[in-house]
């Protein structure tokens, strides 16, 4: 049975009091680890020392529900019988308080427990229906799937705001581009899931949807100044803490508006983690950086000094990768630290009380059964969110309904599914474009691109295009990858009428501007393209709006609606 610290530390006893503060700062870490099954060392670190819960990836721990239960429930035993913020003492009954087990559970293109959960569209789906209710809806439902898989926290809801086409990272994990309107909709998530006992993160705070550049790679600057912060990116975030989000996420991005220093990221920044999110915005839950394995902060021999900044910063929870050798050079750091007296033993006791608080609260939830993980019910959700989502932006020459002889031949074109950023889940999704039109029409010609096609690719498309009497060609990062622009502009050049269809973010039609019937999906998930392939048909209609505005041609809120 594992030790923890005490809350209150020896002052007579120096060396005591440093030890029960590396016992406390320990309890900060969110572990990981690579395995399907909970592998012996870790399980033997979470029965022996304190830490605040472990996080599940999916290319590393999640084969199907079932097993993802199955480790959940290990991870629990392992760490049974301690409770963070008090020592053990085999004269008393310990309070078995659940530690945190988190993933990165945002549908759309970043599903991080894998196919056996339900396939709702995401965030910038529900942007473009707008409707809090049903935002609220479908993340009480993931947060139901969630707590019967033993997660008891969810990285999201992302509140970050779509104003940036160029950034590589965001896309449709943001609800849109307004303030306001993505406040609600983060508000109504908040609320959705964790009314079913599953903790919200808000992230990525002060804001990541305004940059260029991927923080997983590099260190993106964030240019606007204190104003416009206020009156944009700090409004989400807002809305969160007001639907009471338990969690916060630290972005890794540089916002000298705020700190003054262009190169030092908002995590290890007290006047954004501290003075900023306690401050001025209230925030009195549990602040938790993003992963730390990020090239936005340093890597190798130099992380340590990172971590030990953002714990001076004022986040609480620490979250590695499934890096063993990190792992222990960080644990390592942080005894080191303590030993030296260099860890502020009441700010660390302070986290550990919210942290404590936090595993109170998930403690007064019942785990739902297992059978309501990619059920009947959320299946229907999923379907009438990716249906109300759909948005046609242009018909100029009033193509649809489609009306074809049967005997016509469709080239249902698109790319690989790709992922794009380490937060992206779609290179497990299967291009469905095809199959969801053949639903509707019995001549249909799958043609399937690289992401980045090249001019021999794009040649070869253009000259099977002939053949048909109508192509439905799908983009994926058009404005990012100039191949798939190519490609449209080919086949638009090559004679038979064209549909085009952003199948991630809307802006993909600035980078072929010249298509006069396109669509929008927000996501190349089953349900969209299955609403997608009724909608082009007439068998149901166009109901979205644009979450956000496609720069120099449509505004938010555009969409011909049939």
């Amino acid at each position: 049975m594992s030790t923890a610290p005490t809350l209150d530390g020896d002052a007579s006893d120096p060396a005591a009091e440093r030890r029960d503060v590396g016992d406390t700062v320990l309890g900060s870490l969110m572990l990981a680890f690579d395995g399907l099954e909970l592998p012996a060392d870790v399980a033997g670190r979470l029965a022996s020392s304190p830490a605040a819960g472990v996080t599940l990836f999916r290319f590393s721990n999640v084969a199907d529900p079932g097993q993802i239960r199955s480790l959940a429930a290990a991870i629990q035993a392992a760490a049974a019988g301690r409770r963070l913020g008090e020592a053990w003492s085999p004269r008393r009954a310990v309070t078995r308080l659940p530690i945190l087990i988190a993933a990165d559970q945002e549908c759309g293109q970043l599903i991080g427990l894998g196919d056996g959960t339900t396939p709702f569209a995401g965030n910038m789906a529900l942007g473009a229906v707008g409707d809090p209710a049903l935002a609220e809806r479908v993340w009480r439902a993931m947060g139901l799937e969630l707590r019967a898989l033993g997660v008891t926290v969810d990285y999201g809801p992302v509140c970050d705001l779509a104003t940036n086409p160029a950034n590589p990272a965001i896309g449709i994990r943001s609800f849109g581009d307004d303030p306001e309107e993505v406040g609600e909709l983060v508000g109504a998530a908040v609320r959705g899931v964790q009314s079913a006992g599953v903790a919200a993160a808000l992230k990525h705070f002060p804001g990541l949807g305004d940059v260029a550049a991927d923080s997983h790679r590099e260190l993106p600057l964030v240019s606007a100044d204190r104003e416009a912060l206020h009156s944009r990116e700090l409004i989400p975030f807002r809305a969160g803490i007001a639907a009471g989000a338990r969690l916060v996420m630290s972005a890794h991005v540089a916002v000298p508006a705020l700190t003054g220093d262009p190169l030092l990221p908002s995590t290890l920044a007290p006047a954004v983690m501290d003075e900023l999110l306690r401050g001025e915005l209230g925030f009195d839950g549990v602040s938790i950086t993003d992963a730390l394995d990020m090239r936005a902060l340093a890597q190798g021999s130099n992380q340590v000094l990172d971590v030990l900044a953002a714990l001076q910063a004022g986040l609480d929870l620490l979250l590695t990768a499934p890096d063993p050798e990190a792992r222990a050079r960080i644990e390592a750091g942080l005894r080191h630290a303590a030993a030296r007296g260099l860890i502020d033993a009441p700010a660390a006791r302070a986290s550990a009380r919210r942290v404590r608080a936090l595993r109170e609260w998930l403690a007064g939830f019942d785990q739902p059964e297992l059978a309501v993980v990619g059920g009947a019910a959320h299946a229907a959700l999923a379907d009438e969110l990716a249906a109300r989502a759909l948005t046609l932006v242009r018909d100029d020459e009033g193509l649809l309904p489609l009306a074809l002889d049967p005997t016509d031949r469709i080239a249902a074109i698109m790319p690989t599914p790709t992922d794009q950023t380490p937060a992206d889940t779609s290179s497990t999704v299967k291009a469905g474009l095809a199959a969801a039109l053949r639903a509707h029409h019995p001549v249909v010609d799958e043609i399937i691109v690289a992401h980045a096609p090249s001019a021999d690719d794009i040649a070869v498309v253009r000259e099977r295009a002939r053949e048909h009497a109508l192509v439905v060609v799908g983009t994926t990062a058009a404005t990012a990858e100039r191949g798939q622009a190519a490609l449209v502009e080919a086949l638009l050049a090559a004679g038979p009428p064209v549909v085009t269809v952003a199948l991630r973010t809307p802006f993909d039609l600035a980078a072929y501007p010249a298509s006069r019937v396109h669509a929008s999906s927000y996501g190349l998930l089953r349900p969209s393209l299955e609403a997608l392939g009724a909608a082009l048909f007439g068998r149901a209609g166009f109901p979205g709006r644009l979450p956000a505005a496609i720069p120099g041609l449509h505004p938010t809120g555009h969409g011909l609606v049939r």
